[in-house]
């Protein structure tokens, strides 16, 4: 299979300004001494992330702009191409998840909303940059889905629809392209970002799940190592592997032992699903997207 050499690559890398995202550039910048365009909609949020990275903070620029708008990253590739940049791997990490819920409960701004976010913003990205791509010696894309792309997840109808189309994609891309582009799909479990903030989790339930959540500086080093093995799947947390592994081997009965896990915990987080008195998910505030 060989190997991906990331030394002085440039990449645009989306959710740039926190998260997955920012820690796949903070590596890229400091380790690899690559040039790293984020994309973010949080001005203040990136400088910040920006001003953390310890050498090399001046190969590491920005744009803001959300993902979703198409027109946005046709005028971002014509931008690159008038600079003469020509990117050498694409990161698409944006994204976010609903609250869990049975699917009546989401409204039509929310499918809307997410189906644009964690799918079409993706494939926005290769539509406009993979011209620029193609001319590059070493051209890559990694996209950022989920273990929630792999087998079915209770609550979770419209992330996980989006993320099974984002694997799609990233499968089809790999034989569009197989000896011309390296391409990647990323499924990782809970990480330790802000994925929770759109839902109600009292205090100390959120402090426990924390606890389970892989911390997303690993996430990152094990995302950049595994496409520096130029990895087609890259499968993140015991959470993960379990749902990547069961959800091979017993298809159909994975779903159903994944929904009697998170119904025996009793977490609030999943009142919604089981019927226990909880907010509805429209009623959470909404923050800007970013991160899984």
């Amino acid at each position: 299979m060989g190997k991906y050499d990331l030394r002085g690559k440039t990449a645009v890398i989306t959710g740039a300004s926190g998260g997955i995202g920012f820690n796949v550039a903070k590596i890229l910048v400091e380790k690899y001494d690559c040039k790293v365009i984020g994309i973010a909609r949080n001005e203040e949020k990136i400088l910040s992330a920006i001003k953390t990275v310890k050498n090399g903070a001046e190969n590491f620029s920005y744009q803001l702009f959300d993902v979703t708008d198409k027109v946005k990253w046709a005028e971002f590739a014509d931008y690159l191409e008038e600079k003469e940049i020509f990117p050498d791997i694409l990161v698409n990490n944006a994204g976010f998840m609903l609250p869990f819920a049975r699917f009546e409960k989401y409204s039509i701004e929310e499918i809307e909303e997410i189906t644009r976010t964690d799918f079409l913003s993706v494939a926005y990205a290769v539509k406009f940059l993979l011209p620029l791509l193609k001319k590059s010696s070493a051209p890559a894309i990694v996209n950022v889905a989920s273990a929630a792309g792999l087998c079915p997840v209770v609550g979770e109808s419209m992330y996980c629809a989006a993320k099974f189309a984002v694997r799609g994609f990233t499968e089809t891309l790999i034989q569009d392209y197989k000896k011309k582009i390296y391409v990647a799909g990323v499924y990782p479990g809970f990480i330790r970002t802000n994925i929770l903030h759109r839902m109600s989790v009292a205090d100390k339930e959120n402090k426990l799940i924390s606890k389970l959540m892989m911390p997303v500086e690993k996430a990152a080093a094990k995302i950049v190592r595994g496409v520096k093995r130029k990895k087609k799947r890259i499968v993140m947390g015991f959470d993960g592997k379990s749902m990547s592994f069961f959800g091979r081997v017993m298809p159909s009965a994975t779903p159903s032992l994944v929904t009697a896990v998170l119904k025996k915990s009793k977490l609030e987080l999943f009142g919604q699903i089981f019927d226990v008195a909880g907010k509805k998910p429209s009623d959470d505030a909404k923050n800007e997207n970013g991160n899984r």
